[in-house]
């Protein structure tokens, strides 16, 4: 196997260091060398990292990571392989993948491919052999910035225009990626939890009719509602009150997604404040957090340094109880100005950020990180039986 010592990061002349096969060019010129893996090309996006040591290729498959080039701070990716099962939507959404190391061979019994050949296949670019901390700390110091991978085929960069790339993408802020990764069709879903020994199961005899607003919801949060018992309609980041309140739902979820809450929001809330008088319950996740704190009246804006790891601490306000999260997020609801009507129930415990709302004396409520914890711990699994329980306060 290949050393894993990283080449030297922020290089700025054009000459790549000895075995080098790729680059990372930032929007200021920093450029960073390295090996490349998955697929050639070249990827741009903007660059966070996630602190997670689990669920890597649950992380690519999100589609709350479209437009962003991710960089793994864990250093063994690749251990467990890829596998159909794993996956939160059909195809990744992350632009591409940083590693410090080159990509761990797989050693796991549900392995069905290498990360690499999983990557290639779906057209993923990825650059190893990084100095992944170093990029982090860069990060830390100065926020999330636009940047370009080159992984040339023929061994050719050209360095002046993959800065051009970095710096001519618009960014994260002020866009609208849900309606890009949001499903074109509504849909019926019935799978539940995958189980060791039995895999994904179907749900026999649905309780409540959920609809589900697609703003980019991820699989296992659909089948975590299907698990509490639930039939799920799915219905695109589109869909009319109208439409929403004609399939006579017991309950309404908004699911996470990509993107700047505040450019979703433009066809977002207004149907989101036709459904609030309904009375019926309304459970939101991430961008759909998001969506529901803005059409409540509150603000969202986005963040310095975004959560993205399975590991953020999260404090239940209410009840005291500490909960280990997954999250991802580059965006937050201001808790400065909440309507007076709207209560603040979970903060993080890294920076004190709004980490969840309810609106007083309604089954109305969400939370900004991933509770269904794929990958993460099972800490907030509650929350989608919170949710079934006021349906069935409601029916």
């Amino acid at each position: 196997m290949p050393s894993a010592k990283p080449t030297r990061a922020f290089r700025e002349d054009g000459t790549p260091p000895p075995g080098a096969t790729a680059v990372l060019v930032l929007e200021d010129g920093n450029v960073l060398w390295g090996e490349g893996c998955g697929a050639f090309g070249t990827a741009v996006g903007e660059v966070c990292f996630n602190t997670a040591i689990t669920g890597y290729q649950e992380i690519l498959t999100d589609p709350s990571y479209a437009g962003q080039i991710i960089t793994f701070t864990f250093p063994h990716i690749g251990n467990v392989g890829t596998n159909a099962a794993d996956r939160e939507r059909a195809h990744p959404f992350a632009r591409g993948f940083l590693l410090r190391a080159p990509i761990t061979a797989p050693s796991n019994f549900r392995s069905e491919h290498s990360l690499d050949a999983w990557a290639r296949a779906e057209g993923l670019v990825g650059l190893a052999k990084l100095d992944t901390r170093r990029l982090t700390r860069h990060i830390r110091e100065k926020g999330a910035p636009k940047a370009a991978i080159g992984h040339p085929e023929d061994g050719r960069f050209d360095l002046a225009a993959l800065q051009e790339a970095a710096k001519a993408w618009p960014g994260l802020e002020g866009m609208d990626l849900a309606k890009e990764v949001s499903a074109a069709e509504p849909y019926d879903w019935d799978e539940t939890c995958w189980r060791l020994g039995e895999g994904h199961g179907r749900v026999k005899a649905p309780s409540h009719h959920i609809v589900a607003i697609d703003f980019g919801a991820k699989w296992n949060i659909l089948r975590a509602l299907a698990n509490a018992g639930a039939r799920v309609t799915v219905l695109p980041a589109t869909a009319s009150a109208a439409d929403i309140l004609g399939r006579k739902p017991d309950g309404i979820f908004l699911s996470n997604g990509p993107g700047d809450p505040a450019a979703t929001a433009k066809y977002a809330v207004p149907v989101l404040k036709d459904l609030l008088p309904s009375g019926i319950p309304i459970f939101g996740i991430c961008l759909g957090h998001q969506l529901l704190a803005r059409s409540l009246g509150a603000k969202t804006e986005k963040m310095f340094l975004g959560h993205r790891g399975a590991n953020h601490p999260v404090k239940d306000l209410e009840t005291g109880r500490v909960e280990i999260t997954s999250q991802n997020h580059g965006f937050v609801v201001c808790k400065d100005g909440l309507p007076k009507d709207v209560a603040m129930t979970h903060a993080s415990l890294f920076d004190q950020s709004l980490e969840g709302l309810r609106v007083a004396g309604k089954p109305i409520f969400s939370v900004q990180y991933h509770p269904e914890a794929s990958p993460g711990p099972h800490d907030s699994h509650y929350l989608f039986e919170r949710f079934l329980s006021q349906i069935e306060r409601h029916a």
